[in-house]
């Protein structure tokens, strides 16, 4: 592969390790955390809701940023300093409003490292038919890297010596890492289809308005929105579902494991070789089904052995979609909107999550276990966009990092 540098695969692993396991590490523990600094659950509540509101507004607009000075990673080198900067005001505050503002601001400066690392990453690792295995295990060692953050935290919070105030100390030691790992990423080189007509640099100011030119684009980010919005009922009441039938909480543990393991295994062997052997619009197509067939069963059945068959499925429904998204990006969207193409993904299936769980926790009371049956509608109505994916090869040419 043209321009393809040996050592990139390594980079991005240390990368995508550290980066996630800095997530693993805090993710699941913040509101502990913030509830130890004497805040209460309603201010814990609108705390985490705007840190939201600020990722949604900032990874797109940091994103197009970068894509337009052409300094992706810069951006991302600054924005993990910018994060790590943060933790001795988490460490030192106890008052509500300059804890919210530490907090929107990290979350303002976390937003967009992830999109960063997945532009460069695809367009330096080569996300063809051929080439997919590199990224996919790149991004599988990231959600591996984050189960093991989780775990780590989880086991030095049992010891109990410093309190959850080790999770920020682990936090930002990794960003600190992040901050090295993103000057080793080679400057990428990327390959772009003959099919596909490159954007002019004059161009790249367009931003989102040429992206949303681009029916391919336009379709992954609606197949997106659809299929990962449609796991709001799961991420929100399915554990509420799984108490209430009597499954224990060891139990419940096993079953979330067992769509993570799945996830780090379509990442780093299942996904790549589908993509490879029948291309990303059949892969599309499968995450598809497999989402459709998980919500029908799961809004029928509590059965423990009927959710251990279907939790996997999840290596489908995220991990292949996520891989399959990945490659129609990387084959129909110039690499001068690499950034912008990434946030904007990001954007809108977060958006999509965001109003769907909205929606399920306003329907649930009323729909039940039904509700699962409209998120499988939600899933399949997907499928028409899938018809319109390329399925283009590329050819290598330089372009600035």
């Amino acid at each position: 592969m043209r321009g393809y540098h040996p050592h990139a695969f390594v980079a991005f692993v240390t990368l995508y390790g550290v980066m996630y396991a800095a997530f693993g590490v805090a993710s699941p523990f913040w509101p502990m955390f913030f509830e130890t600094r004497g805040l209460s659950p309603d201010q814990i509540g609108t705390l985490l809701a705007l840190g939201t509101l600020a990722r949604l507004i900032a990874g797109p607009v940091i994103g197009r940023l970068s894509d337009i000075f052409g300094t992706l990673r810069a951006v991302l080198a600054t924005c993990a300093a910018v994060a790590v900067a943060s933790a001795p005001g988490l460490l030192s505050e106890h008052r509500y409003l300059p804890l919210l503002a530490i907090s929107i601001c990290q979350a303002a400066a976390l937003a967009p490292i992830t999109t960063i690392a997945d532009a460069l990453a695809v367009n330096s690792l080569g996300v063809t038919r051929q080439n997919t295995l590199n990224y996919g295990w790149v991004r599988g060692i990231g959600s591996a890297a984050f189960v093991a953050g989780t775990l780590l935290a989880g086991q030095v919070l049992n010891h109990k010596v410093s309190g959850l105030s080790a999770i920020v100390y682990m936090h930002a030691g990794l960003l600190s890492v992040v901050v090295i790992a993103a000057g080793l990423i080679p400057a990428p080189s990327i390959l772009i289809s003959e099919n596909v007509k490159p954007i002019e640099a004059k161009e790249a100011y367009g931003g989102a308005r040429q992206l949303l030119r681009n029916s391919a684009f336009r379709h992954v980010i609606i197949i997106s929105a659809l299929v990962l919005g449609s796991h709001a009922m799961h991420d929100a009441f399915a554990v509420i579902r799984w108490n209430v039938a009597g499954i224990s909480p060891t139990t419940v543990s096993l079953l979330w494991s067992e769509a993570v393991v799945a996830e780090v295994v379509v990442f780093l062997l299942i996904g790549p070789l589908t993509i490879r052997r029948f291309g990303p619009q059949v892969a599309a197509i499968l995450a598809i089904i497999a989402g459709v067939v998980r919500w029908t069963v799961m809004s029928q059945t509590t059965e423990l052995y009927a959710l251990a068959l279907v939790q996997p499925l999840h290596g489908c429904t995220f991990a292949l979609l996520h891989l399959a998204c990945m490659h129609v990006i990387s084959v129909s969207v110039s690499p001068l909107l690499a950034a912008t193409a990434q946030s904007i993904y990001a954007f809108g299936s977060a958006t999509a999550s965001a109003v769907l769980t909205f929606l399920a926790g306003t329907l649930y009371g009323q729909l039940g276990a039904s509700l699962f049956l409209v998120m499988a509608l939600i899933c399949a109505l997907a499928i028409p966009f899938t018809f319109s994916l390329p399925s283009v090869h590329r050819n290598s040419t330089e372009y600035p990092a």
